[in-house]
């Protein structure tokens, strides 16, 4: 049985992946990360998207891993020589956690905490 999760379909009770619910974004992400010769690049496609972060009422973070899961790594994605989106990473260094859009856009309802 499949429902509606933020906007992405979840299946058999899985997060949705983040490419489904936020394509564009992890298309660059990929992008950003792959110029950096970065080997996460290839993990994008695979994220989990667990959600908007709760932590506070003005937090914009989007969870790839449950909450808690980050450690102190985070990568720092530039275009044009400005930081466009930050990267949490877990304490191995391995995953990458959760996704700070530093840019402003628009990432629709997706992105929005119900309730």
């Amino acid at each position: 049985m499949a429902c509606h999760m933020y906007g992405a379909v979840v299946k058999d009770g899985l997060y949705p992946q983040l490419a489904d619910a936020f394509p564009a974004l992890a298309s660059e992400i990929a992008e950003l990360l792959c110029a950096e010769g970065e080997p996460l690049a290839e993990a994008v496609a695979d994220l989990p998207y667990y959600g908007p972060c709760t932590c506070t009422a003005t937090c914009i973070n989007l969870l790839t891993a449950p909450h808690g899961s980050s450690g102190s790594s985070m990568i720092q994605l530039e275009r044009d020589g400005m930081d466009v989106i930050w990267l949490s990473l877990d304490p191995s260094r391995t995953t990458i956690t959760d996704i700070e859009v530093l840019d402003g856009r628009d990432l629709g309802p997706s992105a929005q905490r119900s309730g």
